[in-house]
This record gives structure tokens, C-alpha cells and sequence, in this order.
């Protein structure tokens, strides 16, 4: 038989590959859909970095308020990307391109979780599984749309220990120095991969002379990784020292000071998102912290697990527990914005546990491997339920397209419609005292006395306050408003409720314009005084 005549053999159509390629692509545009689909809806402090952004393309300075250098955003490198896209695109439509810069950051990162999840089990539906997950997870959804820089920090922090894990040394300095420069906390991060590092490099833990061995030999090893993180930051370190006085964020200083807080607040806090990292409560309304042992536990078997397969894997498993732990012990106020960083590797962690747990050694392999991934896409498909449960296909306020039911900006709204009744009333110099600036500010453009502190250091000096002003965790100190007489004072009732509303010379010296009705926070009504 010649040659000729043997009926050429043909790839089947859907190799594996192909279809895990395909798999992981669409993942990514769901990922696209599921911020897309919502728009805007946007949170208060992204419009701080918004008006930051905009002094900057207007060549007014990096400030919020014209002539006052204070860095009252702790995320300069996404407040610059904001400013450079707005001169690129040329618009100001800062709402939808962070919108777009957050969809692309998650759908990156859902790549990047597939990658991760598919290395650490040698299994692509556990990545699948954590990939989708994220992709419609309504606190990762809530804070695209929101406007916040929290979809790119994640992005830098899954690329920063994906980097890391494959012994890609400058790049991980780098992608570690940017993850600094969008959010501070991102030192935890770079901290683990110095220990993980350090780890590596001591062959005998028992033994002193090897442990200073090891840490002399990693500082040498990582001198370099260690020259090209200051490298990048360097730039930004020198012009906030010049520019600002410091390269540290006011509005950490801020905020450590300003809130009153129970010492376990954040502690319990965090432990309520460890019990809901799927939004189960709202089909399970009991159950959470027998929910919070049962993932703790999968977690800790997913960790042990990967370190025996790759040890360099430690500062991905530690960071969601560090994270947690750091921020219970500093107990500052938790926004809900804190609780996504450390979410995406939690996740994978519980799914990467029950992958573990399942493979029953008794079966044949063949068998036993079904049974496994069974399990996994199963749960996979539960979490997913419970995810999407907590979407809404009509919310009761803002753009009527489907959102997450936690992306409520019914306090957003309330300061837009203030804005648009002080518009004809104010100037640029007009001075607004606000305890929350941001849509505010972002759409009077005046100058806002900032009665947190965010980006007005003088406030500083009246806290603390005595407990008997505060209702909630925060009230506006009365002393500042009757020192600095702003024009105009906007305020959510309860801020002021015990404090302000009670000083007879503010009452003198000020008179009510209009009340909002509003009972977020408890309030009686948003406030709008104007000075007499």
C-alpha cells in the first residue's frame, strides 16, 4: 500500500487544551459581563480620588483643595492612572473609566486565580471554580462598579505571588512595589515573601548557625530583588516627601484618630466575612460559625497541603490570615472595601481544601478521581448559587440594571442631590464642612473643610471627643465648626445629633437650608445649614 492512500489522521476538534482555553476565556468575559452589565455605581471615597485625578489634568496639583498639598488618598498610583487615562481618552467621565480600568483588572485576576488553582491541585476545575466565583462575587462586583482601586490592588497581589511562585524575581519587586503604591497594606504582602524567602534559604531550622547562614545568604540573594522595589517606589517616595511633607497618607492618621470603636469591633468584623465568603447567610441564615470552622479547617488543609508541593506557595496561604489578624489587632473602622483583599485567596484556600479531602484512596484511581472533581464542581455550583442569591435584578435605588444587593449608594445619591441644590449657591471658594467629601466635593468643586480629616490636617487637633457627642462611631467636633465658621455645613442628623445641634452659638450663627430624608446611620434626615 503506498503511502498516498492512508486517509490522513485528523486533531479531534475539542483537544482538551482547546476546551480548557476556551473554559478559562469565557470565565473572564463573565468576569467583563458581571461589571459591565451594572455600570456605575459608585462609592463616596472613589470621588475623592476622582477630584484628586481631575486637579491633576486641570495642572491644578495633586490635591483636592487648590493650594493645599495633602495627600488624602492612600492610592496614588490609581488616582495618576485615573488622571493619565482622562487625558488619553480625553474625558472626565471618571465613574466609567474606572468602571472599565476595574472590569479589566478582574477579569485579569480571574485568570490568575484559574492559574493558581489549576498549579496548586494539578487540577483545572479548581481554578474554574475559584475563576467563577470571582468573577461573580458580589463583594469583588461591588467595588468594580464602586469605583474603587480595589480590583487593581488585587490584580498587583494575585500577579505579585503568581510571580513569586514561579521564581520570576524581578517581577515580583516590581508588581510588589506597584501593589505599594495602590494600597499601603500591600507591605504585608511584600513582608511574606521576604520570610518565604528567608524560609527557603535555612536547611536546618534546629540549628543557629544555620539559621544566620540562611538570613545572611538571603539578604545577599535578595539584595537585588530588594533595589529594584525602592527603585520603583523611589520616584513616588522623593516627589510626596518634597510635595506633601511625607509620603505617608493623612487619611490613615486620620482615621486612627477620628472613629470610636468598641476594642473588638474589627476583630468581629472579620470573623463574620470568614463565615460568609459565598454570601450563604442569605440562604442560610444560621450556621456561621460552625460555617467559619468548617472553612478555617479546609484551609488549613489546603495550605499544608500546597506548602508540601510548593513551599514558595506560603505567602499566598498566610496572607489572607495575616491580613485578618493585623487588621483585628489595629482595629480601625471597617470599610467594606477592607474585606476584598484578602477574599480571592480564602476562596480558592476552601476549594483547594475540599479538593484535598476528597480524594478517597480506597477507590481506583479512575474512580476516585471522578469523585473528586464531582465534589469540587458540585460545591462549586452551590457557591455560586448562594453568590448570585445575593444580586438583585432590580435595585431600589440607582441604575435599574442587575447588581450586587450590597452596592447600595442610597448616601451617594442624597449628596448628589445636595450638590445640585448648593450649585447655584456656591463658588469655588466657598468652604463646605462635610464628614463624608466625596460626591460631595466631587460635584460642587468647592473647597471642603473636611471634618474627618481626610484631606484637612487641622482637624486633627479636636480629637479626641468626649464620648457623650458620639451616637454611632463618629461625630463631627462641634469646636471645629465654631473655629473655621465654614459657609456651608452638610451632615448626616446623627454625626451632629449630640454635639453640634446642642451649641447655642451654632445656633446662632447658622440656619437650616433644607433636610434630606434619610435614615441611614439612624439619622433624622441629611442636614444642609448655611452660615447667617
Amino acid at each position: 500500500m503506498h503511502m498516498s492512500n492512508i486517509p490522513p489522521r485528523h486533531a479531534p476538534l475539542l483537544n482538551p487544551q482547546w476546551l480548557e482555553r476556551v473554559l478559562t476565556i469565557a470565565l473572564m468575559l463573565l468576569a467583563l459581563v458581571t461589571r459591565l452589565v451594572p455600570g456605575p455605581r459608585t462609592i463616596d471615597d472613589a470621588f475623592i480620588t476622582f477630584r484628586y485625578a481631575r486637579n491633576i489634568v486641570h495642572g491644578v496639583g495633586f490635591v483636592y483643595n487648590p493650594g493645599d498639598a495633602v495627600l488624602g488618598t492612600t492610592t496614588p498610583l490609581y488616582t495618576l492612572w485615573m488622571a493619565i487615562l482622562a487625558l488619553v481618552t480625553r474625558s472626565e467621565n471618571y465613574p466609567f473609566l474606572a468602571l472599565v480600568t476595574n472590569a479589566l483588572a478582574d477579569a485579569a485576576s480571574v485568570y490568575l486565580l484559574y492559574h493558581l488553582g489549576r498549579r496548586l491541585s494539578n487540577s483545572p476545575l479548581v481554578g474554574w471554580a475559584a475563576a467563577l466565583l470571582w468573577a461573580i462575587s458580589p463583594m469583588s462586583v461591588t467595588f468594580a462598579i464602586g469605583g474603587m482601586e480595589t480590583s487593581v490592588y488585587i490584580l498587583l497581589m494575585l500577579a505579585t505571588f503568581t510571580a513569586h511562585l514561579e521564581r520570576r524575581t524581578f517581577l515580583t519587586a516590581i508588581l510588589a512595589a506597584l501593589a505599594l503604591l495602590t494600597r499601603p497594606d500591600a507591605a504585608l504582602m511584600v513582608m511574606l515573601i521576604f520570610i518565604s524567602e528567608v524560609k527557603t534559604r535555612i536547611t536546618n531550622p534546629d540549628s543557629l548557625r544555620s539559621v544566620l547562614r540562611g538570613l545572611r545568604f538571603t539578604f545577599y540573594q535578595s539584595l537585588p530583588w530588594i533595589l529594584v522595589l525602592l527603585a520603583v517606589l523611589a520616584p513616588w517616595m522623593a516627589f510626596a516627601t518634597d510635595y506633601f511633607g511625607s509620603p505617608l497618607p493623612q487619611s490613615v492618621f486620620a482615621k486612627s484618630i477620628a472613629y470610636r470603636l468598641p476594642p473588638e469591633a474589627g476583630l468581629v468584623r472579620l470573623l463574620q466575612q470568614l463565615s460568609v465568603p459565598f454570601f450563604e447567610s442569605d440562604v442560610f441564615d444560621a450556621g456561621g460559625l460552625i460555617r467559619m470552622v468548617i472553612y478555617l479547617a479546609l484551609y488549613l488543609v489546603a495550605t499544608l497541603a500546597a506548602l508540601r508541593r510548593e513551599p514558595r506557595s506560603l505567602p499566598f496561604f498566610a496572607y489572607p490570615l495575616l491580613y485578618a489578624a493585623v487588621f483585628a489587632l489595629a482595629n480601625p473602622l471597617i470599610f467594606r472595601w477592607y474585606l476584598a483583599p484578602p477574599l480571592p485567596g480564602y476562596m480558592l484556600g476552601i476549594l483547594l481544601g475540599i479538593h484535598q479531602i476528597s480524594n478517597i484512596k480506597s477507590l481506583t484511581s479512575d474512580l476516585a478521581f471522578e469523585i473528586r472533581h464531582l465534589i469540587v464542581g458540585l460545591v462549586a455550583v452551590i457557591f455560586a448559587a448562594t453568590s448570585l442569591n445575593a444580586w438583585t435584578l432590580e435595585p431600589d435605588h440607582g441604575p435599574d440594571r442587575p447588581a450586587p444587593k450590597m452596592a447600595y449608594i442610597q448616601l451617594e445619591l442624597l449628596y448628589h442631590q445636595v450638590a445640585a441644590d448648593l450649585r447655584p449657591q456656591v463658588r469655588t471658594d466657598t468652604v463646605i464642612a462635610a464628614g463624608d467629601i466625596g460626591a460631595l466635593g466631587y460635584d460642587t468643586n468647592a473647597r471642603i473643610l473636611d471634618t474627618l480629616g481626610l484631606i484637612s490636617p487641622q482637624t486633627a487637633r479636636y480629637y479626641p471627643l468626649d464620648a457623650s457627642v458620639y451616637v454611632i462611631n463618629y461625630a463631627m467636633p462641634p469646636q471645629l465648626i465654631l473655629d473655621q465658621q465654614p459657609d456651608w455645613i452638610v451632615s448626616p442628623e446623627v454625626y451632629i445629633r449630640n454635639g453640634l445641634l446642642k451649641e447655642a452659638h451654632f445656633e446662632a450663627q447658622y440656619q437650616l437650608f433644607e433636610t434630606l430624608p434619610t435614615d441611614i446611620y439612624g439619622s433624622n434626615g441629611l442636614m444642609v445649614f448655611r452660615r447667617k
